[in-house]
C-alpha cells in the first residue's frame, strides 16, 4: 500500500507583511500577520526536510520483514489491537 496524500502546503498568514505607522499612545498587539515571518522562517526548513524524505523507508520495511521471516522478531496481533485501540481511546 502505498500512500501519496502529501499535498500539505504551508504559508504566512495575512499574506505579505507590511510596515504600519504605530501611534505611541497606544499600545501595538501582536497578531498573526506580524508573526507570519517568524513562522515561515521557521516551518519552511521543517518542510523542506519533510518534503525531501522519502513517503516509505522501503529498507527498513524490507529489514522488518525479513527479521520477522528469520524469526528474530515476533509479531503479536492482539498486543498490536489493544495499541491501537488504547491510541484511539478505546482504554485508559
Amino acid at each position: 500500500m502505498k500512500i501519496t496524500s502529501r499535498s500539505v502546503s504551508i504559508s504566512p498568514v495575512g499574506g505579505s507583511a507590511g510596515t504600519a505607522s504605530v501611534d505611541s499612545a497606544e499600545p501595538v498587539a501582536t497578531g498573526a500577520a506580524e508573526n507570519a515571518p517568524l513562522q515561515a522562517a521557521t516551518l519552511g526548513p521543517a518542510q523542506a526536510a519533510l518534503e525531501a524524505m522519502p513517503e516509505i523507508d522501503n529498507a527498513r520495511v524490507a529489514a522488518v520483514r525479513d527479521a520477522l521471516a528469520r524469526g528474530e522478531i515476533q509479531f503479536d496481533a492482539k498486543r498490536l489491537a489493544g495499541l491501537i485501540e488504547r491510541f484511539h481511546g478505546g482504554r485508559g
